[in-house]
């Protein structure tokens, strides 16, 4: 079958139609694996987690102190004090010196703190009064047998491992990363941290790193092919053979000229469910499905495949991934105008110093440092013509 190529975008949607429809065909991943807990930061549960052991597994002292028996401080201050002989072993009338986290000597059922004594030879003056278990964590105080520590769709953070490791577990049930592949294509680019060096009207290929960072940042599991030339057979293989992937990331192909093969290959395979979308500068994206794995077509221009990445990579993996943590935002003042196209969402970047955005190149679809210098980027909707200066204005940080 000969593929059309070279015709002209149909129709235009919006980024939250087209962020839908992708939406709509896929869903969290249900594969779980056991994994050791020194590799686990960042995964998320799969299941609950109960303990399989009390913690503290016995009663401990939770101060510097004498271990005592609280009857024996009835009454005590400091122009009543109480004297109880300094031992090795608790009992009526004696104490035994402990440490924070020492266990508690038998016979002792509270710690009178330093503060409220004073050592005479072998004998011990209280002058304070303590209850049973004053300064002390008793058994199962902290985590108690069988409760459940950590629920499923919980994202491990170091404090939650460092719990887990002090009940004695060594291995956690998580949900796996979604499989994300990445197939750049493009005859004009050049593989990157190699000796070839890019000829006029050639490029190293930095789209596919970016989207393999990010893919990890986000919570997927990247795979990355090497680069696809511009031919409509390699370009079909290479998705057939990464079609066991949650998510297909295309780089490059997506537009409207006679060798932007990626769409009407999606649209012969599967279905195309957008080509084209009214995002500046992402205008060229292209998504689909092939037997059920999404496929998102992300343009060449490195801003431009930024900007899509973002709006519908991210959502999706972050879904996928079982990851409910948001983009991190923060208010801030223009120091300028935003310009935008009405009727498209625009993707402005700026930096950011000091609560004042600073609108950096909002135009130039190909111009990368613009975002090596960005902090983050503004978005400004379809209905609204450009932001003034001195607006108040929502920045969402760039990881």
């Amino acid at each position: 079958m000969d593929l059309v190529v070279g015709t002209m975008f149909k129709e235009l949607a919006g980024a939250a139609e087209g962020l839908r429809a992708l939406q709509e065909r896929c869903g969290p991943v249900t594969r779980s694996e056991e994994v050791h807990l020194a590799a686990a930061r960042g995964r998320v549960l799969s299941e609950d987690l109960a303990s399989p052991v009390n913690l503290p597994a016995f009663n401990r002292a939770a101060m510097d102190g004498y271990a005592v028996r609280a009857a024996d401080t009835r009454g005590a201050s400091p122009l009543a004090p109480v004297y109880l002989k300094v031992d090795d072993e608790a009992g009526e009338g004696r104490c035994v010196p402990v440490r924070t986290g020492m266990a508690a000597p038998p016979g002792a059922d509270a710690v009178l703190m330093m503060e409220d004594s004073l050592l005479r030879g072998e004998e011990l003056e209280a002058t304070a009064e303590v209850h049973p278990y004053r300064n002390i964590a008793r058994v199962g105080e902290d985590v108690a047998l069988g409760e459940t520590v950590l629920k499923e769709g919980h994202r491990l953070r170091p404090p939650d491992i460092a719990l887990l490791a002090s009940l004695g577990l060594t291995n956690a049930k998580v949900y796996e990363r979604p499989k994300v592949a990445i197939i750049p294509t493009g005859g004009e680019l050049v593989p990157l941290f190699s000796d070839q060096r890019p000829l006029p009207g050639q490029a190293r290929e930095a789209n596919g790193l970016i989207c393999e960072m990010y893919a990890e940042i986000w919570g997927g599991s990247p795979q990355k092919t090497p680069i696809v030339e511009d031919d409509a057979g390699l370009i079909r293989e290479a998705i057939v053979e990464n079609l066991d992937a949650d998510l297909i990331l295309i780089s490059g192909g997506t537009s409207v000229g006679e060798e932007d093969y990626a769409p009407p290959i999606i649209e012969e395979m599967g279905k195309l469910l957008v080509h084209g979308v009214r995002i500046t500068p992402a205008k060229p994206t292209a998504l689909g499905v092939i037997d059920e794995t999404p496929v998102i077509c992300l343009p060449g221009y490195p801003v431009a495949a930024l900007a899509a990445l973002y709006i519908f990579a991210r959502p999706l993996i972050t879904m996928m991934a079982h990851r409910t943590d948001l983009p991190r935002a923060v208010p801030a003042k223009l120091a300028g105008k935003i310009v935008s196209r009405p009727g498209y969402l625009t993707f402005a970047r700026v930096s950011l110093k000091e609560g004042v955005a600073t609108p950096i190149m909002t135009t130039g679809a190909g111009i990368l440092s613009s975002v090596a210098r960005a902090e983050g980027y503004v978005l400004v909707p379809e209905e609204v013509e450009g932001r003034e200066k001195g607006e108040m204005v929502e920045v969402n940080l760039i990881e």
